[in-house]
């Protein structure tokens, strides 16, 4: 499991002061560059292997500014060419939103999905948990 801080800005606030809906996906996408340097080390989006197809936020308890955000990331399900990235945000000992997303392996030149195989996929399955987290 990867773990990230985030530190909320005050423009990521919302008119009625909690976190604003919108930056939870943003968040999500920055706490999985450590997955994505399992891809591409050098995060150089010419090299970019992946696309997305699905992604979901499941929002439990409000986030506020002045208080760090902590994002997990894991893998809940590893298959042939795509995978699923499950990810928390929690804040103060709270979960304050849940998120799924399902990244493909896709070769953009002849515009098809790829294998997952080889030390790419042993390093995808380290961070692989089948059930949720437990709370901390």
């Amino acid at each position: 499991m990867f773990t990230r801080r985030v530190e909320p800005a005050f423009y990521d606030t919302d008119a009625l002061g909690h976190i604003n809906n919108t930056r939870l996906p943003a968040w999500f996408e920055l706490a999985r560059n450590d997955l994505f340097r399992l891809f591409v080390p050098d995060l150089d989006p010419r090299k970019w292997p992946l696309i997305m197809a699905k992604l979901d936020v499941e929002f439990r308890a409000e986030l506020f500014y002045g208080q760090d955000v902590e994002i997990r990331t894991w893998l809940s399900r590893l298959g042939n060419s795509s995978f699923t990235v499950a990810q928390e945000a929690w804040q103060g000992g709270r979960l304050g939103a849940r998120g799924h997303v399902v990244l493909v392996h896709y070769d953009h030149i002849e515009g098809s999905a790829v294998a997952l195989t080889g030390d790419l996929r042993e390093a995808l399955a380290k961070h692989l948990i089948d059930e949720e987290p437990a709370p901390a």
